[in-house]
């Protein structure tokens, strides 16, 4: 019999990566998580611009694993309004979205929409519960030369990632019975395993940046289509040592735009927002650095199979349009964990592709309707042809007009879907 040394290996130790181990071990198994960068990088990351919208469960899921409790204050914002804006903004009246829009289903039970978290915070916080975690083994500083998905287990091979010159690393190899791949939408682990992805390139690339303003932002979300631009301004909370009003900033360009908004001044670039923005928040200002990712959605061909399973961004790489490439992934670690749980219970082996189905399907069934509703809005929407600038405002007028249209679209942003949208992906 072979000693493994593991119930579960999981490649990347992003958010989604560490807060699988720490599922697992609350849940009495094993997990080891192997990660390139080394402990400091992880224990204290830098901030990267970008803010992440959480729902409802994803914040349930958070303080059951305990993260959540260690974010401060200034770390958690709420969203209680969405504006959803097209075309030069005022031009046209905006959807407005509440929990009170939720009038089907349990939604308007929710006085906010949900919340803004850093990225880097989630980051920070998970990786501070996975390494006080019994039952989880942070393997940082290491990088993986190989996987492989054997009949009777699966194998990692691996070697520290930083080594002097001359030296000659041996490699380590790692066994379990399941290894879980969350090393990004880019994942070379989801290569070797010979499970293929469905790539769209936008061609376009998004800013992020943290800005500080004059006027209150209300705790309103705006989303504003433009024919070149999109633009969108999320509230944060007030500077815990300034006090000033604060707000990320996501601009959406085609990639030479993106560069000569790069290359601008923090002035001159705080003025094109500002001016976009119809000067709602007053003047506006540059606080730290942008960050520029381009724009590439991911949609692995299969999420699970022998041996393996996909989690986070290297099953489902999400446009940030909709703010759910977090929520999916935080909605995979609850999957799988309980498709584990599950097959312990039964007797079977937790890496057969028997015991991984129902993970493999039921995400499947969840995030593929939201992956294609939202290349479809960001087609839509940044289409400047007559007939889609037409074909927008029918649909925002009809939002305006069907309040159980309204109800699904608060649903999805709280993660709360009226009953009638939740018995489409249920399982049969």
């Amino acid at each position: 019999m072979t000693t493994h040394h593991s119930d579960v290996l999981i490649v990347g130790a992003g958010p989604a990566g560490l807060s699988l181990a720490i599922s697992l071990a609350q849940a009495g198994f094993t997990a080891t998580v192997v990660e390139q960068q080394g402990d400091r990088a992880l224990a204290q990351p830098a901030p990267d611009g970008r803010e992440i919208a959480l729902t409802h469960p994803s914040q349930a899921t958070l303080q059951r694993l305990g993260s959540w409790a260690h974010l401060a204050d200034h770390e958690v914002g709420q969203i209680a309004e969405a504006q959803v804006h097209d075309g030069p903004l005022g031009r046209h009246s905006a959807l407005q979205l509440n929990a009170a829009s939720g009038t089907h289903g349990d939604v308007s039970a929710h006085g906010a929409l949900g919340f803004i978290v850093p990225n880097h915070a989630l980051r920070r916080t998970a990786h501070a519960v996975a390494a006080s975690t019994p039952g989880v083994r942070l393997l940082t500083g290491t990088q993986v030369t190989r996987v492989a998905a054997l009949p009777g287990h699966a194998e990692l091979d691996c070697v520290p990632s930083h080594t002097g010159p001359g030296d000659h690393a041996t490699p380590q190899r790692l066994t379990a019975p399941l290894l879980v791949a969350a090393d990004s939408r880019f994942s070379a682990t989801r290569r070797q395993l010979g499970l293929g992805a469905d790539m769209t390139d936008f061609g376009r690339t998004v800013i992020v940046c943290r800005m500080r303003h004059a006027l209150p932002h209300g705790n309103v979300a705006h989303e504003c289509f433009g024919y070149d631009r999109t633009l969108a301004v999320l509230p944060l909370p007030d500077d815990p040592q300034t006090g000033q009003a604060l707000c990320s900033v996501v601009v959406t360009a085609g990639a030479a735009d993106a560069a000569a908004l790069m290359a601008q001044s923090p002035e001159a670039f705080a003025t094109q927002v500002q001016a976009q923005f119809n000067d709602r928040l007053g003047p506006m200002a540059l606080v730290g650095e942008r960050h520029a990712y381009p724009l590439v959605a991911v949609y692995a061909q299969r999420f699970a199979g022998h041996r393996c399973a996909l989690l986070g961004d290297a099953a489902v790489g999400m446009h940030p349009v909709t703010a759910h490439g977090y929520n999916l992934g935080l909605a995979g670690v609850e999957r799988l964990t309980a498709a584990l749980v599950s097959a312990r219970q039964r007797g079977q082996d937790i890496g057969s592709a028997d015991a991984l189905a129902p993970y493999a399907q039921g995400h499947h069934r969840h995030a593929w309707p939201i992956y294609q509703g939202t290349n479809a809005i960001v087609r839509l929407y940044t289409d400047a042809r007559p007939v889609p600038r037409l074909l927008r405002q029918l649909v925002l007028q009809g939002a305006r007009r069907l309040p159980p249209l309204q109800a699904a679209i608060v649903g999805q942003l709280t993660g709360k879907a009226p009953q009638w949208m939740r018995a489409l992906t249920l399982r049969p």
